[in-house]
């Protein structure tokens, strides 16, 4: 089986791990490189927290398992020149300001009843586990289970793994598909700036770009750009020792509105610095996100941190994350053309689903059993095509 994986970050990484270890011939084509994109310019969130019950839940739990065994391999097997993946089981703390409590209660209440673990936490516990956060918090939930990676070297640590099991990496950017003749609405490959690549099947994982890269191959996928910005402070002695959000973080990430939205997310990294997001919206492909998103996360993360009013900043940075009009990532085989399969649409939770996405990529296109339900994901359901 050969297998064109459009894409190098990380999903497409994991999805062609996961496909050359199955025993397909693979190749990974990418315009610009290995995380060049989406996967550079995020946060690295491994989350449960901020999945309320229902298919995507199950799949950020069945991800998060996978990826505490995942980055361990990764890190035992990688070359003595590749960095850490710097995976962190560091917890979550979701926390609310004076009226939140109810809703945070109610959300987390939702959660145990499937399985997620979720503990409330009282002041002095709260106070013990975050001496720095500010006093206004009036209530917390504490979720054992969130992690933190660094996503731009655990994209390249999973390609390195899946090249030296085989896999090839090509940079050149696909224009369009190659059709097998007498057999139209089929692929047998892909058209590119590097020349053409035959494949039995193409795994569109594109991120943000899959719905051009789509249209190029034939198909119908509504993903469209959502950008989001993020800060870096200065390195400095640990003040944040867990991934700590506003309640408002949930009601960001479930939005489908185009405008301007911010929530506070701070944590720490190894290297000493301090990341705070977050910011989305829909603005099309526009690299121009001037002042307005720092300045709104900057004032929220203050009012969580006081201590970082007094911090200087190390830098910003923005990206593009693949934004599915229902709210669910797009996993699966295209409802039209043949050979095509899709992966995409996880929005921010890229990075926490990629392990759990590449098992069913690998259950649709080479047939391998897996205990995850594919069917609330794939391109061809009701509720995406009604959105379009």
């Amino acid at each position: 089986m050969r297998v064109a994986v459009i894409g190098s970050g990380i999903v497409g990484a994991a999805c062609a791990l996961a496909l050359v270890e199955g025993g397909a011939e693979v190749v990974v084509i990418d315009r610009v490189g290995v995380a060049g994109e989406t996967s550079s310019r995020c946060e690295g969130n491994l989350l449960v927290s901020d999945k309320a019950p229902g298919a995507e839940a199950d799949l950020a739990v069945a991800s998060n398992a996978m990826w505490r065994v995942l980055a361990a391999r990764l890190d035992a097997e990688r070359p003595s020149c590749q960095p850490l993946t710097e995976f962190e089981a560091k917890g979550g703390i979701v926390v609310a300001f004076d009226g939140g409590e109810p809703a945070l209660e109610r959300f987390a209440e939702a959660q145990r009843a499937t399985g997620i673990r979720a503990e409330a936490m009282d002041v002095a516990a709260l106070t013990e586990a975050e001496p720095f956060l500010s006093r206004e918090v009036v209530h917390a939930v504490h979720y054992p289970d969130d992690a933190q990676i660094q996503p731009s070297t655990a994209t390249q640590a999973l390609l390195d793994t899946a090249v030296r099991a085989g896999a090839r990496l090509v940079i050149g950017e696909v224009t369009g598909a190659l059709g097998r003749a007498g057999r139209p609405g089929r692929l047998s490959g892909v058209m590119t700036t590097a020349g053409p690549i035959e494949a039995d099947v193409v795994v569109n994982c594109a991120g943000p770009w899959a719905g051009e890269v789509a249209a190029r191959l034939g198909a119908r996928l509504d993903i469209r750009p959502r950008r989001g910005v993020i800060l870096v402070t200065t390195p400095m002695p640990q003040r944040v020792f867990h991934k700590v959000y506003d309640s408002d973080y949930v009601g960001a990430v479930g939005s489908g509105d185009a405008a301007l939205q911010t929530s506070t997310v701070v944590e720490s990294t190894p290297g000493g610095t301090v990341l705070i997001g977050s910011s989305r919206e829909r603005v099309g492909f526009d690299d121009r996100p001037g002042v307005a998103p720092a300045a709104a996360i900057a004032a929220k993360a203050v009012r969580l941190f006081p201590f970082l009013e007094e911090t200087l900043l190390l830098r910003s940075y923005f990206g593009f994350r693949p934004y599915a009009p229902d709210h669910l990532p797009v996993i699966g085989a295209d409802p039209e053309i043949v050979g095509l399969v899709h992966a995409t649409g996880h929005e921010g939770a890229g990075i926490g689903l990629a392990p759990a996405t590449a098992e069913l990529v690998v259950h649709a296109v080479l047939g391998a059993p897996t205990a995850l339900d594919p069917t609330p994901f794939l391109p061809g359901r009701a509720s995406l095509q009604e959105t379009a």
